[in-house]
This record gives structure tokens, C-alpha cells and sequence, in this order.
């Protein structure tokens, strides 16, 4: 199973765009790429309260957020994949996987309404064979459901299974669902060195697949 934001797809430049434009619609200032490169990985509902607050964890004024979720989400259907790209090294590990007969999933934590036409326009949505994004299922990384659910699905046991990720949230879900563990150090870990959550691998692209797996 694998991620997409910092994993699959550089994301931020479009999600970038749309806060900005979402704060000066409210008559806020813009936050900027390196700030929302450090908010990203825990969904929309959690992103719009980080531009808010300027914080990772704070709660934003509820009158403010009423008004910047619609905004943002109506931004975000109009530039969801105008500026996200893949990662290098990305093309070559998915045409690698699936030359040795890997079975892949997406498991991401960005809703359905953004992911599959995410996926669809860079070209890899027919990749996997499931795709399950943050409302597709009744709870999203870092629980563990999401992966249980993949793993029931391919009817395989979930030793068996692999996560590939970027972020605490990943690595949290698949020790949680009893999958091997693999992180990208390219990916969205807010500002910090995902090392330090001791995955089972750290890979700087996905063409090093081909070496590990």
C-alpha cells in the first residue's frame, strides 16, 4: 500500500496556491510554501485549521474556519493537480513493482473527491488495484484500518504486507496493522527527520525499490 502526498506526488505547490488564496479571500495573510510544506500529511479539515492558527496543534476561531473550509475545498477542485507532479524515481519503482508481481494499493489520507482525479491526471490511478482514501473508510492513518482493510482485501495476511510512506501518521498505521514499513526521506513529516520514527527502511526514491524489495 502507498501514500501519495510526499510519497507518490509533490502536492504542495497546488495546496500552496489554494491557502494562500483561501487567506486572502478571508483578508489574512498568505502562509507560503515552506509553512504549508510542514502543515500537509493529516487531510484538508486539518490543513485549513493549521493556516488559520499558524499552528500544528491549535484550535482556530469557529467562525473563521465556517468560512475558509468551503473556500478552500472549492479552490482545491479547481487546482488539484495543476502544479503537483511525481517524484522522481516514482514511474520506475511502481513499473518495477508490478514487473515482479507486487500487488498495489493506495492508501492516502486525502479525500476521494481530490485523490482519484489527483491520481488520474498523473497517470497512475490504473497502478492499483484499490484506492482508499481519508472518507472512504470509517478512520484513516494512523489507525490502522485502512491497512487491515487493504490486506483483507487482496486476501493476504497483514505480515505479509508493505506500507510505503512518508510520515509519522504512515509508520504509526502499519505498526499498528503489523505491515513492514518502508519511508521516502523526500517526503511530508512536519519538518522532521522521519528516521527518527525508525521505519524498517529509508529509501531517498522509489527506483531504490528495485535494490530492496
Amino acid at each position: 500500500m502507498i501514500d501519495v502526498d510526499g510519497t507518490l506526488v509533490d502536492s504542495v505547490p497546488d495546496l500552496t496556491y489554494c491557502v494562500d488564496e483561501m487567506m486572502k479571500q478571508l483578508g489574512k495573510e498568505p502562509c507560503g510554501e515552506a509553512k504549508v510544506r510542514e502543515w500537509v500529511g493529516n487531510g484538508v479539515p486539518k490543513l485549513v485549521e493549521r493556516a488559520l492558527t499558524g499552528e500544528l496543534e491549535a484550535a482556530p476561531n469557529s467562525e473563521d474556519y465556517k468560512k475558509a473550509y468551503p473556500v478552500f475545498l472549492a479552490l482545491y477542485a479547481d487546482n488539484t493537480a495543476k502544479r503537483s507532479c511525481l517524484y522522481g524515481g516514482v514511474r520506475e519503482g511502481l513499473n518495477y513493482m508490478k514487473s515482479q508481481g507486487y500487488l498495489l494499493g493506495c492508501v492516502t489520507n486525502k479525500a476521494e473527491q481530490f485523490t482519484l482525479p489527483l491520481l488520474k491526471a498523473l497517470g497512475i490511478f490504473d497502478d492499483f488495484s484499490i484506492i482508499i482514501s481519508g472518507d472512504t473508510l470509517a478512520k484513516k492513518k494512523p489507525d490502522p484500518l485502512p491497512l487491515l482493510h487493504s490486506a483483507e482485501h487482496f486476501g493476504i495476511s497483514p505480515k505479509d504486507c508493505m506500507m510505503l510512506g512518508d510520515s509519522v501518521s504512515d509508520v504509526k498505521a502499519s505498526r499498528a496493522a503489523g505491515f513492514a514499513i518502508i519511508c521516502m526521506s523526500y517526503g511530508y513529516n512536519h519538518g522532521n527527520d522521519i528516521a527518527n520514527e525508525n521505519p524498517d527502511l529509508v529509501l531517498d526514491s522509489m527506483s531504490e525499490l528495485r535494490d530492496c524489495l
